[in-house]
This record gives structure tokens, C-alpha cells and sequence, in this order.
């Protein structure tokens, strides 16, 4: 009550300085609800408290003799923002090569790499929540990420120092919106995690959760038997001024700057009131996870590891940072030290699994919820792709998707089926011997007999993505994306041009209707958003936030 309280007199005092300032242009709001952000809402979370993860019952049989026996563990990694050129799998990775991903890497090299790999949507939480579920969030009406009112305002009302093009609020949507405590992955949907334990699994959560903040959205609730979780969705990773972290401001983006004055630096356990974390934060997830893991190794267990890397803020630290002498560009050097420290992690937990005699019978999904962000404001995270987060381009969809089970999937297969984030559920089921639900449409494929037959691409198989009026459609070789603002077709043959620069719009006009109306068709079997979107932000296509936008650039507004 008293936090409900003093978030609404926040608020309410933030209205009453814009209303007598007149603070609209060029980001005036944005300037004054940072400041009250910064003086009022900063939380100082408890001190860093021990988390002890539950042991299951044991029959009393060893490790080694139950990994004979026992059904495989799942692992689920999930990096966050993660450009598809920030690893080194495909001669690519950050500062021309130089900062090497092995541990990562070998994950695609060891199992499968799926090299036409999609996720569920364009931005964290409807992808989240795609993977979660195996449909389409639209599906369920969770289409757009939850964010409060007072947020879209701003994000609505901003333009960046650099932008040429003003964002949308929609204030006539008002009043469809549901209070943000409302919003969140409804109870009715299945989780993967819920379905595994249905199936005798141990269901473990370490990390970004994004799909509802409220009590009775919170992971430990949708099936997790344990959970360690941000609040909000995200966390800095150290303190600001923490003697071990380096840190690179984003001035010129409007969600950082958030970031910054909120200072999270917070994390709860099974609902528990937020405390410190110990250390950095991808470090002391992956300590976390290793605990989780050493306690549940003698029974099958689900672990949903969710880092937030490379994620804004852009923190890292002084080893990591220091490590990259090479790279000029601070922003990049830190941004790099972030994707070298994800991948140091990553091969702590390969280490534990070893280490534990669970590496065989252990698959690891690993992946990122879209792709790499314009507002990091570098160059290439997504090359040779086009577009970014918050777009429908290649750049924020396209995904790397590794599973590597040493038990059942041979090494260094490259499956040519175009897959999506939805797979992974119905896959996870198939590997566990989980039934998938009867009682609603399932979007997401089975893998494994893809990995049995790599070369065969199966026939068409029609994928769609959403976010209010921006929608688009993959069928084969063919995908095209409608929008309303700007009012534009794209129309692309992947098979020759995978990276979007040839627009066929135009020459193709019987297939853009015949594509139009399967759209059409999809979005009939689609529910009504639980809450609209508010505000629409242009995305160049072409360039990252720091650079001017120019009158030619391609643009797209992207909702939410």
C-alpha cells in the first residue's frame, strides 16, 4: 500500500512540473520524470542474502547410475539483445573477429545449428513468452511488452537528439489499457515448465522472467518449482559506481537513461522481497545456476537459465574490460567484455554438467529473445543482416538456435528447416516424453526428426509475426512485411537475397495479395490484444540511434 502510494505521488508530482512547464518538446518530460525517477523511485534493496536451492527425494542411487537411467535434462539458455554477429560461430563476431565466443560456439558445433532460426517476435516479452508456451502470443493477447502508462507517455512524447521523426502516443487508447499489474502471461497458458513437471521434472529458474511482474504472474507461479528472478524484468549488473565495473552511458537513448536513474540493482527468490545480488550479475546467475544444478543432479530437471547480456545498461567488468585493450571505441569495449563474459559463463556451466557427469544426458538449448538493439548505438551487431530489435528485418528476428545433447543429437548438424522459438516446447517434450496439450492449437514443430533428416527443408512452412499494424509472413523462400506507418510493402526472396536489400514489392503484385490474405487468414484465428499499444517509435532500418536520421532512410514504426 505505502509503495502504491508513493509511486502515485510520484506521478501525480511529475504531471503537475510537466503541466506547469510545458515540457513536451524535445524530450522536456522525459528530462523531469528522470529526475523524479532518479530522487524517488531508486530502491535500496536488502543486503545479499543465501540462496539455498531444495534437494528432491533421493532413491539413494548414484549420479552416474541414475544418468543411465533417468530422462535427459533440459538446460534452456537465453541471452538478451544478443546481435547476431556478436559470436563467432560463422566468421563473424565483435571488433572484426577479435573477441572469440569458443564456449558458445561449440554448442552449434557439438549438436545442431539451426542457421534459419527465427524468434517469436521482434522484442523480449511476446518472444519470451512464445518460447514459454510454444504458440503464437497472439494467441493468448499477450502481444506487446508490459510497461505502466506513464512510461508509453514518454516514449510517445520523446525524439532522440538525432531523429528526424517524431514517436506516436496513442492517447485515445487509453482507455482499452488494463492496469500494469494486470499485465502479464495468463494463468491459463502452459508452460513448458508446468508441463515438465506435469512429467516428473524439477523445474528451475534463474534470471529475466519479462512476463508479468505482479505476484500471480511471477515465474514460481507458472510451474518453476524455484525461481530467482529480477524485478521489472532487468537489473543493473553492478552498482554504478562498484570499484569492479565499467560503465558506458547510452545519452542519446531515452530507455537508458531510465535505466540509469531507476539504479535497480535487486533480485528475489520465490517471491521473496528483492535483495542484492553477490557479484556481477552474469557471474553470480551462473553461480546460482552450478548451485542449482549440484542440488538437483539425481533427478531429471528443466533449468531456464535467462541472462540479461548484452542487454542495456552497458556494464562491464574491469577484467573483461581491460581484456579488450585492443578495441578503441569504449561503448564497443564494453559492450564487447559483456558478450566475452556471457560466453566465459556459458562454459562454466558446460564445466558443471562435465564435471557432474551430466553432459550426456543433458540437452542445451541456447539462444536470444530477438536480436541485437539500434539504442546500443554500434555498428554491425547484426551484419550481414538488415534491421534491428523492434523490426521485422532479419537484424530482429533472426536468432541463433543451438541444442546440443551428446546422448541423441549428432555433432555439427546443420538442419535447413526455417525453425522458430516455439519449437523448442514441442521439441523439450518430445526429448522428455511429455504429451504436448490437446486442448488448444500448438504452434511450435518437433525438431528431433530434423535433426535425423538435416538436408530436407520439409515442405512450406508458413510463419507470422505481429505487433499491432506491422505484420508479416514467411512461406518458403518468400517473406513479406506490411506496414501501416509508413503504409509499405517489402516483399523478399530469402533464397537470394537473405540479407533484404531487393524490395519485389512492386514487381510482384499477385503474389503480395495472395501473401496479404494469408496474413488475413492468420490474424482471424488471432485474439484481441489484453492491451493495446501505446506509443510507436521509428527504427531506421539502415542505422543504429546514435546516427542522424535522414529523409531517405528507410524507417519502420515499430508498437508497443
Amino acid at each position: 500500500m505505502i509503495k502504491k502510494f508513493a509511486i502515485g505521488l510520484v506521478l501525480l508530482l511529475a504531471a503537475l512540473v510537466l503541466a506547469v512547464g510545458g515540457l513536451y518538446a524535445k524530450g522536456g518530460r522525459a528530462e523531469v520524470l528522470l529526475w523524479v525517477v532518479k530522487i524517488f523511485l531508486r530502491q535500496e534493496h536488502e543486503p545479499n542474502r543465501e540462496v539455498t536451492w531444495g534437494i528432491p527425494a533421493s532413491n539413494g542411487q548414484t549420479s552416474t547410475a541414475l544418468s543411465q537411467k533417468k530422462p535427459p535434462n533440459i538446460i534452456l539458455i537465453v541471452a538478451d539483445d544478443l546481435g547476431y554477429n556478436d559470436i563467432t560461430l560463422n566468421g563473424g563476431g565483435l571488433a572484426k573477429g577479435t573477441v572469440p565466443t569458443p564456449h558458445i560456439d561449440s554448442l552449434a558445433q557439438q549438436g545442431a545449428n539451426f542457421e534459419t532460426s527465427y524468434s517469436g517476435n521482434a522484442t523480449c516479452a511476446p518472444s519470451r513468452a512464445a518460447m514459454m508456451t510454444g504458440r503464437y502470443p497472439t494467441r493468448f493477447g499477450f502481444e506487446f511488452t508490459p510497461t505502466p502508462k506513464e512510461f508509453m507517455k514518454v516514449i510517445g512524447h520523446y525524439k532522440g537528439p538525432n531523429q528526424l521523426y517524431d514517436a506516436i502516443y496513442h492517447a485515445d487508447r487509453e482507455k482499452d489499457l488494463i492496469p500494469y499489474e494486470t499485465m502479464g502471461l495468463p494463468r491459463s497458458e502452459i508452460t513448458l515448465a508446468k508441463l515438465l513437471k506435469g512429467n516428473g521434472y524439477r523445474t528451475l529458474h534463474v534470471g529475466k522472467w519479462h512476463l508479468g511482474d505482479a505476484p500471480q504472474f511471477q515465474s514460481h507461479v507458472h510451474g518453476f518449482d524455484e525461481a530467482l528472478s529480477f524485478q521489472h524484468a532487468s537489473s543493473l549488473y553492478l552498482p554504478e559506481n562498484d570499484p569492479n565495473v565499467v560503465n558506458s552511458k547510452q545519452d542519446f537513448d531515452i530507455i537508458d537513461k531510465f535505466q540509469w536513474a531507476a539504479g535497480d540493482f535487486g533480485i528475489r527468490f520465490n517471491g521473496s522481497k528483492p535483495f542484492k545480488p553477490k557479484k556481477y550479475v552474469t557471474d553470480y546467475l551462473t553461480d546460482e545456476a552450478e548451485k542449482a544444478i549440484e542440488a538437483n543432479k539425481n533427478s531429471p530437471f528443466f533449468l531456464f537459465l535467462a541472462y540479461t547480456a548484452p542487454h542495456t545498461p552497458l556494464q562491464a567488468t574491469k577484467e573483461d574490460y581491460e581484456a579488450l585493450s585492443h578495441i578503441e571505441d569504449h561503448t564497443l569495449r564494453v559492450y564487447a567484455a559483456m558478450v566475452r563474459n556471457l560466453d566465459r559463463n556459458v562454459g562454466r556451466v558446460l564445466k558443471t554438467l562435465k564435471d557432474k557427469g551430466l553432459d550426456d544426458n543433458t540437452l542445451i538449448i541456447f539462444t536470444s529473445d530477438n536480436g541485437g538493439a539500434h539504442y546500443v548505438g554500434l555498428d554491425g551487431l547484426n551484419k550481414p543482416y538488415r534491421g534491428w530489435k523492434a523490426t521485422f528485418f532479419e537484424g530482429g528476428i533472426r536468432v541463433p538456435m543451438f541444442m546440443r545433447w551428446p546422448a541423441g543429437i549428432p555433432q555439427g548438424v546443420k538442419p535447413q528447416l526455417v525453425v522458430n522459438h516455439m519449437d523448442i516446447f514441442a521439441t523439450a517434450a518430445a526429448v522428455t516424453g511429455a504429451k504436448l496439450p490437446s486442448d488448444r492449437p500448438m504452434d511450435g514443430i518437433n525438431l528431433l526428426p530434423q535433426i535425423a533428416k538435416p538436408a530436407d527443408k520439409g515442405p512450406p512452412r508458413p510463419m507470422y509475426w505481429r505487433t499491432d499494424s506491422y505484420r508479416v509472413i514467411r512461406e518458403g523462400d518468400w517473406k513479406l512485411q506490411v506496414a501501416q506507418n509508413p503504409k509499405k510493402d517489402w516483399l523478399f526472396n530469402m533464397a537470394v537475397d537473405p540479407t533484404e536489400k531487393l524490395n519485389l514489392a512492386l514487381k510482384e503484385p499477385e503474389r503480395v495479395a495472395a501473401m496479404k490474405l494469408k496474413l488475413e487468414a492468420f490474424n482471424a484465428t488471432q485474439v484481441k490484444p489484453s492491451w493495446p499499444a501505446m506509443a510507436e517509435a521509428a527504427i531506421a532500418i539502415d542505422k543504429h540511434l546514435k546516427q542522424t536520421t535522414l529523409p531517405e532512410d528507410e524507417v519502420v514504426y515499430y508498437a508497443n
